[in-house]
């Protein structure tokens, strides 16, 4: 089938996106999925599986916000309370997490801090897209689609990463290998692969007798069998129904792992518990949107400091709850841009260019901030405007399909882009 098909059902939250054939789900997997609500029973490794979590913060971060270059003097310059007093001071209250006498994590960060300190966090400066686009749409579009500027690519460089681990398909039965805490399937996971995307899987219902949704699920699938799930779609839709009895609700993190309210917070505990069910998931997707800040952005306190602070209450909690899974498990957020130097007569700043990403795990090489830093004096400006882009996004991305996940050929992943061991920025041990 040359075509995507999507079975969606908007009242559960649930979309099952295939291309080809249907994921092949059995009820050992959802015995096993179940049993994650039960944390005696949980593993403590992997198995020696490879995982990443990808994090979207969709709206654009500042990443000078995120981490801070306070030991650049044009920093201060820029930013000034005359110009609009959205800096972090040095020292005093509200002062930067000092991270090597040049960068700083913001204080809302301060729970990230030590795990940069154990050597498990990095952080990339001045990545992102060499495409100039300043449109949302068109950034996100093209970073997941791992071709800037490239609009006939249909496919998700995630998803080109998971049909070039041909030992880990030929590994995949009765599991998912992909799992999108999103109402749709993100871009970077669609194509010629299956993944499993769940809004919340609290409010997952399907199959429950008498309602609805059940009798609008069995009237899809009477339609749908022969066409998108193929040879295996009564085992998958029998499979899915038993997923009402997941109580993520009845779900017990490890001791320490506080996840902070909210979504975002919310699609962290969930993919922890997907990851300690053991159901053989290689990709987790999430996003956390707002970063937008056009208007009233603040510095140590105010609406950026309110995000941060969920955005790495969110990332501590998971870390924490993994524990010992964390050695195989790598996190990568990104942005599809960053946004203006300085800032505007809002109070906020607005659609910029290079950003910086974080990459958090057992085997990331981290205590240190990576990346070519360009310096923020007017004329090493992007545009004179924004900071540049000195790190292709392709290269991180890169790096962690290949040396993390297994990914042979990369330019089956990144078409018409040499991403080659060279550019590699060293994130990963």
């Amino acid at each position: 089938m040359k075509t995507s098909r999507r079975v969606f059902l908007k009242s559960s939250g649930l979309a099952l996106a295939a291309v080809g054939v249907a994921p092949a789900v059995g009820p050992a997997f959802l015995r096993n999925l179940v049993f994650a609500a039960e944390p005696q029973r949980a593993r403590q490794t992997t198995g020696g599986r490879k995982i990443l979590i990808c994090i979207f913060q969709r709206g654009a971060v500042d990443g000078l916000s995120m981490v801070v270059p306070h030991g650049d003097p044009q920093y201060y310059k820029h930013r000034t309370p005359a110009n609009g007093g959205i800096a972090l001071a040095r020292i005093g209250e509200g002062a930067v997490l000092d991270l090597d006498g040049m960068f700083g994590l913001h204080p809302a960060l301060s729970k990230l801090k030590p795990i940069y300190d154990a050597g498990h966090l990095t952080a990339i400066q001045a990545c992102g897209s060499p495409h100039a686009t300043r449109s949302h749409f068109d950034a996100q579009d093209y970073m997941e689609a791992g071709a800037p500027g490239n609009k006939t690519i249909r496919d998700g460089w995630l998803a080109r990463t998971l049909q070039n681990c041909p030992e880990d398909a030929a590994k995949a039965k009765k599991v998912i290998r992909s799992v999108s805490l999103t109402a749709r399937a993100p871009r970077s996971l669609q194509g010629n692969t299956e993944v499993l995307s769940i809004a919340d899987l609290s409010t997952f219902d399907v199959g429950k007798k008498g309602s609805g949704t059940a009798d609008g699920f069995e009237a899809l699938y009477d339609e749908a069998a022969g066409d998108v799930l193929h040879g295996v779609g009564k085992e998958t839709f029998e499979a899915l129904k038993q997923l009402r009895d997941l109580n993520p609700a009845g779900y017990v993190p490890a001791p320490g792992a506080q996840y902070p309210p909210g979504r975002f917070g919310t699609a962290l505990r969930q993919l922890a518990q997907l990851i300690k069910a053991d159901i053989g998931l290689e990709v987790g997707f999430a996003e956390s949107g707002g970063w937008g800040t056009h208007i009233n952005q603040g510095g140590a306190k105010g609406r950026i400091a309110q995000q941060l602070q969920e955005f790495g209450g969110a990332l501590a909690a998971f870390y924490t709850d993994l524990g010992d899974r964390m050695a195989d498990v790598t996190i990568l957020t990104m942005s599809e841009f960053g946004r203006t130097v300085r800032p505007n007569g809002n109070g906020g700043t607005d659609h910029g260019h290079g950003t910086c990403f974080l990459a958090l795990g057992g085997n990331v090489k981290g205590g240190r901030v990576l990346g070519q830093w360009p310096g923020l004096a007017p004329e090493q400006l992007y545009e004179n405007r924004d900071l540049p882009v000195t790190t292709d996004f392709r290269d991180v991305f890169g790096e962690i399909a290949q040396r993390h996940l297994g990914v042979r050929d990369l330019k089956a992943v990144f078409p018409a882009y040499d991403s080659s061991p060279a550019k590699f920025r060293g994130v990963l041990r």
